[in-house]
């Protein structure tokens, strides 16, 4: 599921993807935050390190400051800077009702001025202190991203202490997101990708929040006031379950009352966690008519949470079904053997109260039924007769080598550790994760494809001019 990513005017924004946030370690998402600059690479010794799976769960440090907050720490003196991630519970899920979108509005006005400072003279303060932020509002939460210079590293945080405690919402800059927001909303209109994703969401969770577009409609947009959105920074600044990591040149001795200055004036109160999400799989096939020349397609099936012990194994199934790009079977069938797509691909999206199983391809109008029709088949050939065991061995090997790529930046690895801590792991998950991949076995694969793999409960949202392809 993709998430909004709110970026300072002073930054390139970064283009989140849905893979990304279904990775195993759902930290891997937040690896998008890599784009705040500020030379966040690692130095060779500490590169070298988090290549070893063992070394790097060495030096996560878990820290509890002198107010009660828990975060983890890897300390990294050879670059003069320190990366935050923050991640708090919550986000678009627990927008009240009548103020759909405030979260993600919200995350597009934290920098526009805070304290005494205006929208202009905070974001020249920021800049004066090279200092890199952002805001995240997902479906289950809403994050906070920091980069800072050890010389600045004080006032780094009183500024960013006053986006979140102090936050102004001004007029001017109130009117100039929500016309951005409206904006992007009238874009939306018209992209077969975004209509698609919003029907299924529509269908698929009927009953429940999920269900509602995270940015909210147009009217929700053009009723928001400063109110709502102060309603919502306390709903989504709650210390409570909290999770934070933090890399770079800065002792636990010092984290601690960093940490506190930071956050300590944030409420945090106990929130009951919501439900599981109703949702419904019935097989149906959705067309939204669209006058384009390719149709986007979305198949979404039931999927799996991630703390459910067979999580490892559909990982790994579904890097060999579409997660694995090129290697996969369906880029093979679909595109190699077929040429119906330039892409096509399939991810896991263990969201907090409901797992999901999804697919999508675009194609020509005429040839976009056999692209669903290829989809649904290898769903139902992989369920029927698992996985080879060379496919096996050769997503193990990439699996397990790749991982080092996400801890190859401060920011990465500030994202991994606030990640891992929310999804409620130990430091020891970094020394254990590829084992667990090489312990995935043949019989694990059938297992969970047989219980995974089911296109009878596929639903199918079509946009565009399709042929051959009727609505049920």
């Amino acid at each position: 599921m993709t998430t909004h990513m709110h970026t300072p005017r002073h930054a390139a924004p970064p283009r989140a993807t849905a893979v990304a946030a279904a990775l195993p370690d759902r930290a891997g998402a937040m690896a998008r935050a890599a784009w705040l600059g500020l030379g966040l690479g690692l130095s060779a010794a500490c590169l070298w390190a988090w290549a070893s799976p063992a070394n790097a769960a060495a030096q996560i440090q878990q820290i509890e400051t002198p107010g009660g907050l828990k975060a983890w720490l890897v300390e990294e003196h050879a670059i003069p800077m320190v990366a935050i991630e923050i991640i708090f519970p919550g986000g678009a899920g627990r927008d009240a009702e009548g103020v759909a979108g405030s979260s993600y509005f919200l995350s597009a006005m934290l920098d526009e001025g805070a304290g005494e400072l205006e929208s202009a003279a905070f974001s020249a303060k920021a800049d004066e202190l090279a200092l890199r932020f952002g805001f995240d509002a997902g479906q289950d939460s809403f994050s906070v991203s920091a980069r800072m210079l050890t010389a600045n590293r004080d006032e780094s945080v009183e500024l960013l202490r006053l986006a979140m405690t102090q936050p102004r919402f001004d007029d001017e800059p109130m009117a100039r997101v929500r016309a951005q927001i409206l904006s992007g909303l009238r874009n939306e209109e018209t992209d077969p990708g975004a209509m698609a994703d919003k029907a299924w969401r529509a269908a698929v969770f009927a009953s429940d929040a999920y269900g509602a577009p995270m940015k909210g409609e147009a009217a929700d947009v053009e009723a928001m006031q400063a109110g709502d959105l102060r309603a919502a920074r306390l709903r989504a600044f709650n210390l409570s379950g909290a999770a934070i990591g933090v890399v770079g040149d800065i002792t636990a001795a010092e984290l601690g009352p960093m940490l506190d200055r930071l956050l300590g004036d944030l409420p945090n109160v106990a929130v009951a966690p919501a439900p599981k999400a109703e949702t419904s799989f019935d097989g149906a096939l959705q067309v939204v008519e669209f006058d384009t020349p390719q149709s986007v397609a979305r198949l979404v099936g039931p999927g799996i949470l991630r703390d459910d012990p067979d999580f490892m194994p559909a990982y790994v199934m579904n890097h060999i079904l579409g997660g694995g790009g090129f290697s996969s079977r369906l880029t093979e069938e679909v595109r190699e053997k077929r040429g119906l797509t330039y892409s096509v691909w399939s991810y896991l999206a263990p969201l907090d109260r409901a797992g999901l199983y999804m697919a999508g391809v675009s194609s020509d109008n005429a040839r976009i039924k056999e692209a669903v029709d290829v989809i649904r088949a290898e769903w139902a050939r992989m369920r029927d007769h698992g996985v080879t065991a060379a496919e096996l061995e050769a997503a193990q090997r990439y699996l397990t080598g790749a991982y080092p790529l996400r801890f190859d930046s401060n920011a990465k690895i500030a994202g991994q550790l606030a990640g891992l801590m929310r999804d409620g792991f130990a430091p020891s998950y970094i020394t254990e994760r590829n084992a667990l991949i090489e312990a995935v076995t043949l019989d694990d694969v059938a297992r969970v494809a047989e219980r995974l793999l089911r296109p009878d409960l596929l639903h199918v949202v079509v946009v565009g001019k399709p042929e051959g392809l009727l609505a049920n």
